[in-house]
């Protein structure tokens, strides 16, 4: 099993959403609908103030070893769509669980 957590900007969570459910029939996450941050190359930060006002989110999901290229594929793509909205997404080994 593997996780991945998806940094967003908060206008992508729908499509993002629709990817995982529709896609590849991902049924569990969790989500974070107002994470802060700034990107590590380019892209305003989203700090959810006056100056910098918008927000990303973030969302985790565990998933079988099998989608996670597509998954990435899929989410690069989106990203692909949006010079000024980000999406990144980082994987992780899942050792164990209940």
């Amino acid at each position: 099993m593997k996780a991945i957590f998806i940094s967003l900007d908060q206008a992508f969570y729908d499509q993002i959403l629709a990817i995982l459910n529709n896609n590849y029939h991902v049924r569990g996450f969790t989500s974070w609908e107002q994470v802060l941050g700034r990107g590590s190359k380019t892209g305003d930060p989203h700090y959810g103030t006056h100056a910098w006002p918008s927000l990303n989110s973030a969302i985790l999901t565990i998933v079988s070893e099998e989608k996670v290229k597509p998954i990435l594929e899929d989410l690069k793509a989106l990203d692909a769509t949006s010079n000024v909205m980000g999406i990144r997404a980082f994987v992780w080994n899942i050792e164990d669980g209940m």
